[in-house]
């Protein structure tokens, strides 16, 4: 019994230390997480954080709806590809993300179905019996600020393995500000990337 609890919580920790790092929410450069929370309800952890990217919107939201080119912004995702694709970039997706925990790694698969509001909203929500999750529904809303992106994220997640009570929200909350950096630096540098190409499309 101890030994399968042991294997079990592992398997935890390394679970979360890829899940986290797909949580595009704070960045080390000019974008700024304004606020994350953080917390458990039966079984599920559920997140909703605010944050402003110094980009327009319009390129911000191409970056995240680019579903085959999430390797660029986060180097946690092994594989990503669509199985069945709209017009629009909506339809049927997949995922393979690695991460580690110490001297623990873990690889988590996920096959999701891909909602999108050109231009405002992403919804990604987990079809379980393909997935590594029992419920999983990841919301991103696009608003202009300025001349920068306000990126409201919001994640109701309830993982098919147990979670300790040792990662309450505290840690949960700590990892997300950690993980999410590098994730939202990318975005960044990506979005005004697009942007100034678009810029210099316009003036030829």
């Amino acid at each position: 019994m101890v030994a399968e609890q042991v294997q079990s919580f592992t398997k935890t920790l390394c679970c979360w230390a890829a899940v986290l790092a797909m949580l595009p929410i704070g960045s080390a450069g000019a974008a700024d997480m304004r606020s994350v929370e953080v917390r458990r309800d039966k079984g599920h952890i559920k997140v909703v954080s605010e944050t402003y990217i110094d980009a327009p919107p319009a390129e911000v939201f191409e970056i995240l709806a680019d579903y085959e080119g999430f390797h660029r912004i986060s180097k946690v995702f092994d594989e990503t590809r669509y199985l069945e694709r709209k017009a629009d970039g909506s339809g049927l997706v997949y995922s393979r993300a690695s991460g580690c925990v110490l001297f623990f790694c873990k690889t988590i698969e996920r096959v999701e179905r891909l909602e999108i509001e050109p231009g405002k909203r992403i919804v990604a929500t987990a079809l379980p019996e393909q997935s590594d999750v029992e419920y999983s529904v990841a919301d991103w809303t696009f608003e202009a600020e300025g001349d920068g992106t306000r990126m409201m994220y919001r994640v109701d997640f309830k993982p098919d393995f147990w979670v300790p009570p040792v990662l309450g929200p505290l840690v949960l909350r700590s990892k997300l500000r950690r993980k999410g950096e590098e994730a939202a630096e990318r975005i960044e540098v990506l979005a005004l990337q697009e942007a100034r190409a678009a810029s210099s499309a316009n003036v030829r």
